[in-house]
């Protein structure tokens, strides 16, 4: 166990600790989505702003602390907010990829006893775009535990809204900007993340919040020697562990810039890794040996 009887808030310290010092206009995200041809800049200020949003969103929507959050997300500035929405409230968020089958998100849903589910209409891979929507309305069709879907408008694509749906655009509308951090023990849970469940089923892992955050910020010290104006670009998904501490909490409990993008390295070509370098002024690059591989067999 870690600091026993210590209270802490990870979203305190990946979000407001660095506005609290002054660093409010630094970038805390850059965004980039090859497919749509989106870029974005978040500063530390507005990050703050839009997860406390978020947050107190989902309370209005009944969510308290220790209730399980299911993020079934594209890559988007949405997602990283919602993840860090449930840290701000004490939430138990646990990213399903979205990749993953009706069955999947299922099985995850019923393990966890999730409240909500937090989905998009629809995500884009390779430059083609699919649902999501109709995924979750798959998994959830006999399934009580979930009382709200949260549902982000992004693709535009005509969905069915059922009783259970909530408008993302029509939560936020209204909601103001003031949602305080709840206190944390440090041995409270932070996250669940699921096995893939390819020998069985899925078996859900759970990080608690002061450990968690201390091994995130010590690798990127220590792995990475990450400095607050590095930009740092891991190139995994939310869905797994490495995004998780390697886009969204690593790097900025650090206060560094963090890089999310959406698709794949090759598209639309194999040279959209150094494009990237060079248009964001990336000088760490994270990503796998799978990835480094394609990379190879593309030639110069």
């Amino acid at each position: 166990k870690w600091f026993e009887d210590g209270i802490t808030n990870t979203c305190y310290n990946a979000v407001d600790l660095h506005v609290k010092n002054g660093n409010g206009n630094k970038i805390a995200i850059i965004y980039d989505s090859p497919i749509t041809n989106s870029k974005k800049k978040i500063t530390y200020s507005q990050l703050k702003d839009q997860v406390s949003i978020f947050a107190g969103a989902l309370v209005n929507q009944g969510i308290k602390k220790g209730d399980r959050v299911i993020i079934y997300m594209p890559m988007i500035p949405e997602s990283a907010y919602a993840m860090l929405a449930c840290a701000r409230i004490g939430a138990i968020h646990s990213v399903v990829f979205g990749g993953f089958s009706a069955d999947a998100l299922k099985d995850r849903i019923l393990d966890a006893n999730a409240k909500i589910v937090i989905t998009a209409d629809g995500a884009f891979r390779k430059g083609k775009p699919y649902m999501l929507k109709p995924v979750v309305d798959e998994a959830i069709k006999d399934v009580e535990c979930v009382e709200k879907v949260v549902v982000i408008e992004r693709n535009g694509g005509e969905i069915n809204w059922n009783e259970r749906d909530v408008s993302y655009e029509e939560l936020i509308k209204l909601q103001s900007s003031k949602c305080e951090p709840e206190i944390m023990d440090s041995e409270d849970p932070l996250f669940l993340l699921y096995t893939s469940g390819s020998t069985g089923k899925p078996k859900g892992v759970q990080h608690s919040t002061a450990g968690y955050i201390l091994w995130a910020q010590m690798t990127m010290e220590w792995v990475f020697d990450l400095r607050d104006n590095d930009t740092f670009w891991c190139t995994a998904d939310i869905g797994w562990i490495t995004g998780h501490t390697y886009i969204v909490y690593g790097p900025l409990a650090m206060g560094a810039t963090t890089v999310m993008f959406e698709g794949v390295i090759t598209y639309p070509d194999a040279g959209r890794p150094w494009a990237m370098v060079e248009n964001h002024r990336i000088n760490q690059f994270y990503t796998a040996p799978t990835a480094i591989r394609v990379l190879h067999k593309m030639g110069e």
